[in-house]
């Protein structure tokens, strides 16, 4: 089982990440299980109407998500299966709104085998997480302040551990303006009890994020600029590797354009105000790392539409990851303020 243990640390959190990966642990709370904003592209950050959008920016909790429920579920990369419960409840109008969320992710299966390649017998591994969330409007003005307190759990056959961490977040939004903006910063945390006897640090993650709503138009974009922690997000592919006549070997340059545009994700959404929506998103990141080198994977691109009817909401999402597999994201929002269906 040692030999087997870096194999399984590898698979478990590295999954969700290329080239810059395995560096953090509990990256699974940096996939987005919002079929709304897996849409947009997987990381906008100022959706005002789904309950699940605390999970990513505290500052969204508001009163207008009161006996709010909503259930999500992932069909994720290699049969790894996602999901998420959140709900919200407005205390009362002094207090303002509580927000309770549940993520949970399956590795699936595996078969265990000791240093010699004896197979032992299957075993599991799964990460969860427990978020508590409150937003609260500064008085006078149109900006909320919200945090996040989680709790983080990891299983891997017998090897568990446990963490805590933090969101921060700030948003700008009014019903008159069409336009809204936020800053967030989401992990901060600490690995109270490591699998070994080494720490790792938690997936932390600073970005910021706005929308805009045409006027004329029934469309409004989003944009989102994430891992502002970390400028280089790029790695030279092998792959994109030059030889001349001489056999010299030029490796790829990463321009600064190149390790911009990584940091971008772009959204948008046709009748926001309806009760049918179109989206749409590009993730610029994933289209770069996912990319092959003579093959059109169309990695990056993501869509979906959302319908409402009566108190339930569908959202679904389409996520383009590889011409070998891509994700299925469905969200069911439920308004237990209304009676009947």
């Amino acid at each position: 089982m040692k030999i087997l243990l870096p194999i399984l640390l590898f698979i478990g959190f590295n999954i969700t990440t290329a080239q810059v990966g395995g560096e953090k642990i509990y990256n699974f709370l940096n996939i987005t299980t919002s079929a709304y904003q897996a849409a947009l592209g997987g990381e906008a950050l100022t959706i005002n109407d789904d309950v699940n959008q605390p999970l990513w920016n505290p500052a969204t909790i508001s009163k207008f998500m009161d006996n709010q429920v909503s259930v999500s579920y992932v069909n994720y990369l290699t049969d790894v299966n996602m999901g998420s419960a959140t709900f919200a409840h407005l205390i009362n109008r002094r207090f303002g709104t509580l927000h309770g969320g549940i993520q949970y992710i399956n590795y699936g299966d595996f078969i265990g085998a000791d240093e010699d390649g004896v197979e032992t017998g299957n075993f599991s591994a799964r990460d969860l997480a427990l978020s508590i969330g409150y937003a609260y409007n500064i008085p006078w003005s149109d900006f909320y302040i919200g945090t996040n307190v989680k709790f983080l759990s990891s299983k891997i056959e017998n090897y568990t551990s446990q963490g805590a961490a933090l969101d921060f977040g700030i948003y700008y939004f009014s019903e008159f303006r069409p336009y809204s903006f936020t800053a967030v910063i989401r992990n901060i945390g600490y690995q109270i009890s490591p699998f070994d006897e080494k720490r790792e640090d938690i997936a932390f993650d600073i970005a910021v994020g706005a929308s805009y709503k045409l006027e004329d138009v029934p469309l409004k974009w989003y944009l989102t600029i994430s891992n502002l922690q970390q400028w280089n997000l790029a790695v030279a592919n092998p792959s994109n590797n030059q030889t001349d006549l001489e056999g010299n070997t030029t490796t790829e340059d990463i321009s600064f354009f190149t390790n911009a545009m990584r940091h971008v994700v772009i959204g948008g959404e046709f009748f926001p105000d309806k009760k049918f929506n179109i989206r749409f998103g590009y993730n610029f990141r994933r289209a770069a790392e996912l990319k092959l080198t003579e093959t059109r994977t169309f990695a990056g691109i993501s869509a979906g539409f959302g319908l409402k009817m009566g108190r339930l909401k569908l959202d679904y999402a389409f996520t383009k990851y590889h011409p070998a597999d891509n994700t299925s994201t469905f969200t069911l929002h439920i308004d237990l303020t209304r009676n009947g269906f």
